[in-house]
């Protein structure tokens, strides 16, 4: 009794994920990799290119890693519309984690 009751369970969980998949699909995919703004951590990020930010990206970086009291290093700019420029976060001389 247990094991057909077990399996109705699961029929019943994977009809759910079934009727459920496109619409969470599609609604993940809002969340699916980069958004607008930077995307990253305490390590270092991306940004979007945008011609619009041509001569701010080090200033972009440093106010993104300043949150965690660190240095930013921009490690790559790809002027393409709709590419991203890369940075890095690195601890100030002498400090430790």
């Amino acid at each position: 009794m247990n094991r057909k009751l077990l399996m109705a369970f699961a029929v019943a969980g994977l009809a759910m994920v079934a009727a459920g998949g496109g619409r969470a699909l599609a609604n993940g995919a809002n969340f699916a990799g980069p958004g607008p703004g930077i995307t990253g951590n305490d390590t270092g990020g991306i940004f979007p290119y945008s011609p619009a930010v041509e001569g701010s990206y080090k200033q972009i970086a440093e106010g993104y890693c300043s949150r965690w009291g660190r240095l930013a290093k921009v490690t790559s700019v790809h002027r393409v519309y709709g590419d991203y420029v890369s940075f890095v976060c690195y601890d100030r001389p002498g400090m430790i984690h």
